[in-house]
């Protein structure tokens, strides 16, 4: 069976998963996740990804992405992944596959969803209670986005900017964001639709989405029962 094609559309972001094979661990040294960043920054550059937030955990990252391109984000991801996985394969002596068959991606309904998706992806250290809050994880765009701390990775998205009319203003909406939980519901759909591989956002926004790629972007409805089966189940 032919796998489902990707919603990647030009200008909109996505939120993207890439696991550890079988779970297992990616990064091993404080080295690896350096080097993961530098790379990904030049794959990104050279094909043309917009990188708005991340967080490198130890068997998976999580991407908030914007391509300019359709092909944008499949190519920066291979060609990053080929890159890191020979390092790491040559680092440590192993041989073979690192990450999981597919990355995932869900395309994004900014105006909804880009915030909700940030947080999510910077709360993640938070979740795996290996941090007491996203300021003492230093591998994600968090630090970047609340103090301003340096980081080449990030590239401001408009919806972040428009938090404030100053940097500091900005800084400080953000952090003002993670006072509350996010939405259970909310990222009950993040999941699910990057684990899908589904769109994320309203009908409208669906509908447009459709239109620009030239294909469905939600699931058909299920056919009518059989005569044979009587209608039940």
């Amino acid at each position: 069976m032919a796998r489902p094609r990707r919603h990647l559309l030009p200008g909109q972001p996505h939120h993207v998963i890439q696991r550890g094979n079988n779970r297992q661990a990616v990064f091993f040294a404080v080295d690896d996740y350096r080097a993961y960043c530098n790379w990904l920054a030049e794959a990104a550059a050279a094909h043309g990804c917009a990188v708005h937030a991340y967080v490198l955990m130890t068997n998976h990252v999580h991407l908030l992405l914007t391509p300019e391109r359709e092909e944008s984000i499949p190519r920066t991801l291979q060609a990053l992944g080929r890159r890191y996985v020979r390092a790491v394969n040559t680092a440590y002596g192993r041989t073979g596959t690192l990450w999981e068959g597919r990355y995932r991606a869900a395309l994004i309904d900014s105006e909804a969803y880009f915030l909700t998706c940030s947080r999510y992806i910077e709360l993640n250290p938070v979740r795996a209670a290996i941090a007491e809050h996203p300021v003492d994880y230093p591998w994600s765009s968090y630090r970047r986005h609340a103090l301003g701390t340096g980081d080449r990775l990030v590239t401001d998205h408009p919806i972040y900017l428009a938090l404030g009319a100053t940097p500091e203003g900005r800084r400080r909406a953000y952090r003002e964001l993670f006072r509350d939980a996010l939405d259970p519901l909310a990222v009950d759909d993040l999941r699910a639709a990057t684990n899908g591989g589904r769109v994320l956002g309203s009908a409208q926004f669906k509908r447009q989405a459709a239109a620009a790629l030239g294909r469905r972007v939600a699931p058909r409805p299920r056919g009518r029962p059989s005569k044979r089966s009587g209608g039940k189940d």
